[in-house]
């Protein structure tokens, strides 16, 4: 059970609560007329009094989990619930004042406060508001209408309680929902943002370069029809621009052009915040040599793009320990999904590079909702 809790984002945790309190409400009825039955009057009339409260019970509980559906924009308007748990209470409602008449205070007053009270709070999550308001009035008048003023009273109060809680609730749902959709969407414009960049660093090198090689070649082209010995030399010039441009090429699907380990952490630190996850950094890395620093950064940036895609983290710990002849990083964040550390393409190749340095790589799970990267490089 606590796995299974952990394993929820925060909005499944609130929209949970939400629907358990709602149903909570509606399943308390039966209990609540149960104790005012009385089986003097006789079995029977006792027994069809119970009976119609279950399955008023039963109707208003799926009419709870449809409206919140409904409100949410997943569902369709429940109108036969509706109608149906309307029929039950009017029912319910006559039945226990012809079977308990009389007392203003007894099980009749009793099965009007709670069936009508139960039915119009579940209505009240697929309604608007005034028109709940309405069906307030209504089971009030009723109540005066036999005599149940105190009723009256007792289920206006309570009523207006149950139903500004259901739609403020609901309206809270809604809103945690839609937080929760922006988060996502926001860490996936990070994730574009960042892939943006690359490819922003790839066009500026790669296509200043090509420019350079179309340019010689041409002329290396014309040169050659006019018998010009210098077409050799610009040849020559073409391939070393092509040669140095591989080179470069081959640094940025690396590493993005090797740029130092603090920039890294500190570009990952605000790529992190923009998605509203906190990072804190324990550790120096000035004074690393720089290709260790380049590797490292990589390994930065492969691992903050992939707590962006694959996480719900709130919070990411990237910690730096260097010692006489190695340099650990570790990257722990929580909100990891439960399961085993799948292995995907990012980590793969991540292992790869890593150990063709004569480096370590390894991915666990600490505890539950935590994920740990850890890499140790030689520093020779």
């Amino acid at each position: 059970m606590l796995t299974w809790w952990r394993s929820k984002s925060q909005a499944e945790r609130f929209e949970f609560y939400t629907r358990a309190s709602f149903y909570g409400y509606v399943l308390f009825a039966p209990l609540f007329i149960g104790s005012f039955v009385k089986v003097d009057i006789g079995l029977y009339p006792a027994l069809t009094i119970a009976a119609l409260t279950v399955v008023h019970t039963v109707v208003c509980f799926l009419l709870v989990r449809t409206g919140i559906g409904h409100y949410l924009g997943q569902r369709p308007r429940p109108v036969r619930l509706m109608v149906l748990g309307g029929a039950l209470t009017v029912v319910g409602v006559g039945a226990g004042f012809a079977v308990y008449p009389g007392r203003p205070d007894g099980p009749a007053s009793a099965v009007l406060l709670v069936l009508a009270g139960c039915y119009i709070a579940a209505l009240s999550t697929t309604i608007r508001p005034r028109w709940s308001a309405v069906a307030i009035v209504l089971a009030c008048g009723v109540a005066v209408a036999a005599g149940q003023g105190n009723v009256a009273i007792a289920l206006g109060g309570m009523l207006l309680g149950v139903v500004f809680a259901y739609r403020s609730s609901l309206w809270m749902l809604g809103v945690v929902r839609e937080l929760d959709r922006a988060r996502h969407v926001q860490a996936g414009l990070a994730v574009a943002e960042e892939r943006q960049r690359f490819a922003r660093d790839l066009h500026d090198v790669v296509g200043r370069t090509l420019s350079v090689v179309s340019l010689k070649a041409e002329l290396a082209a014309q040169l050659a029809k006019r018998g010009r010995t210098e077409a050799v030399d610009e040849m020559l010039e073409v391939r070393r621009i092509a040669q140095d441009s591989l080179a470069e090429l081959r640094s940025i699907v690396g590493g993005y052009r090797a740029a130092g380990l603090p920039a890294e952490l500190a570009g990952a630190r605000a790529l992190l915040a923009s998605a509203g996850i906190t990072c804190r950094v324990v550790g120096e890395a000035a004074d690393l040599p720089e290709p260790v620093q380049g590797t490292l950064g990589w390994v930065v940036r492969e691992g903050t793009t992939n707590l962006l895609r694959h996480s719900e983290a709130r919070t990411c710990t990237v910690t730096l320990r260097c010692a006489a002849a190695s340099v650990l990083l570790e990257m722990e964040n929580d909100g990891a999904p439960p399961g085993p550390v799948p292995f995907g393409g990012g980590l793969i190749g991540l292992t790869e590079r890593i150990t063709a340095l004569g480096g370590t790589v390894t991915a666990t799970r600490p505890s539950a909702g935590l994920f740990r990267l850890s890499v140790e490089l030689p520093l020779s």
